[in-house]
C-alpha cells in the first residue's frame, strides 16, 4: 500500500513540474535561433511545437527585450523580417521606434507592413 501512494505521489510531482520546464525550454530555444537568425530553424521548431508567433509574442522576453527588438539588436534580419510578417500590424507599429534605434532595416520592414 506504502508503494502505490509512493508512486502516486511521485507521478503527481512530476507531472506539474514538467510544463514550467518545457516552457522555459522552448523560449530559450526560441531565443537562441532568433539571435543565431536561423529563420529554417525557428520556423522548423515553431511548427514542431504547433506554436504561433503572435499568441507568445507580449510575454516572451530575450534579454528583457521582446522578440521583435531583441532581433534588432542582435541583426537578425531574416528571423526579423519573419517575425514582422507574422505579427499583427498592429503590434509592429509600436515598435517601430525602438526598433529605429537598432537596425533600419527592419524599421524599414516595419514600416512597409
Amino acid at each position: 500500500m506504502k508503494k502505490v501512494f509512493l508512486t502516486a505521489s511521485f507521478l503527481v510531482l512530476s507531472s506539474s513540474i514538467a510544463p514550467t520546464v518545457k516552457a522555459d525550454d522552448i523560449s530559450l530555444r526560441i531565443c537562441e535561433y532568433v539571435q543565431a537568425n536561423d529563420k529554417n530553424r525557428l520556423r522548423a521548431f515553431l511548427k514542431q511545437n504547433k506554436i504561433k508567433i503572435r499568441n507568445f509574442y507580449d510575454e516572451l522576453t530575450c534579454n528583457s527585450d521582446n522578440l521583435l527588438v531583441f532581433a534588432a539588436k542582435s541583426n537578425a534580419l531574416e528571423v526579423g523580417k519573419f517575425i514582422i510578417g507574422n505579427l499583427p500590424k498592429k503590434k509592429v507599429q509600436n515598435e517601430i521606434d525602438t526598433i529605429a534605434k537598432h537596425s533600419i532595416l527592419l524599421a524599414e520592414e516595419a514600416r512597409n507592413r
